[in-house]
């Protein structure tokens, strides 16, 4: 059911040795990722207003979740995607009736088109990391974490793309768990968020070169850095291999994991006190490089 908690469950030992891990398990929801939890509120809001059509852009998982809340609601989703888009993921938005365009060489190339194209038909533009009902659908996320925890963690990990995972799960541990330390995490490669906390304000960044492309954010969005004031403890920052050699760690205890998902699991040797929650954000990775983060992870950059 939609409305399901995914579980929480304890890491296999071999993927942290000596460490006591516990894995939210967002990837085994039917899209393969967390995205439906916000996707879902927002366009419930959009389709109580009179919309027929919503239009966002995505490098592919919350572009799925728009297209899978949308055959819910009886909408039609337009999803913007960079030029390069995952296979994998451009798959699934098609699938699942998402009518997707192709166009610039990132996200935030692909968010003016869509913008423009929403604001020419009238039709409304669901912006990832904008939308307040988006925090409160991931907020459920820290609540089941602390429902299911069978102690509260001493950390929780949460890979940060555009912010708003962190902010909805942050939000909800600290009023309920304030002595839970809540960890963001972003590619270093791709390193705006952290910039943008540690400034407190949006700043500019033209450093985007991730293979993580749910962490693959170069314009930070104003609203997610002023919540995120409030909702995390600390960002870290993990190299292209470190995130790569994650990936292969899950691959080898039988977890499909995307770049973004890695990255939670490669910060936690700079998180130190046990028991530590990591969001296992998502699946969706194309099978050539999975296969080459799996198998040649020094080929990534240190």
């Amino acid at each position: 059911m939609p409305s399901a908690a995914t579980p929480l469950e304890p890491a296999p030992p071999e993927l942290a040795p000596g460490r006591d891990l516990w894995l939210k398990r967002e990837d085994l929801h039917e899209l393969g990722a967390f995205k439906w939890r916000g996707a879902l509120p927002t366009l419930r809001q959009y389709r109580a207003g009179g919309a027929a059509t919503v239009v966002t852009a995505s490098t592919g998982n919350h572009g799925a979740a728009a297209a899978w809340a949308a055959r819910r609601l009886d909408m039609t989703a337009v999803v913007y995607a960079p030029e390069a888009t995952s296979r994998t993921k451009l798959g699934r938005m098609e699938e699942l009736g998402a009518e997707v365009r192709l166009v610039g060489v990132d996200v935030d190339e692909a968010k003016d088109a869509a913008r423009a194209f929403a604001a020419a038909e009238d039709f409304p533009f669901f912006e990832d990391g904008a939308e307040p009902a988006q925090f409160a659908g991931y907020r459920t996320i820290g609540e089941e974490i602390l429902e299911q925890a069978p102690r509260p963690p001493a950390a929780v990990i949460v890979p940060v793309g555009n912010g708003a995972l962190l902010v909805g799960v942050g939000s909800a541990l600290g009023e309920a768990a304030p002595e839970v330390e809540r960890v963001g995490v972003v590619a270093a490669a791709a390193p705006v968020m952290a910039l943008s906390h540690e400034a407190g304000e949006p700043v500019s960044c033209h450093e985007m070169a991730t293979f993580a492309d749910g962490l693959a954010v170069r314009v930070a969005i104003p609203l997610a850095v002023a919540e995120l004031q409030r909702a995390t403890d600390r960002m870290l920052r993990v190299s292209e291999r470190a995130i790569a050699q994650a990936v292969g760690a899950y691959a080898r205890v039988g977890i499909r994991a995307e770049g973004a998902a890695g990255a939670g699991l490669a910060a936690l040797d700079q998180v130190e006190a046990d028991p530590v929650v990591v969001i296992m954000c998502g699946a969706n990775i194309d099978d050539d490089l999975h296969r080459q983060a799996v198998e040649r992870p020094s080929s990534f950059p240190g």
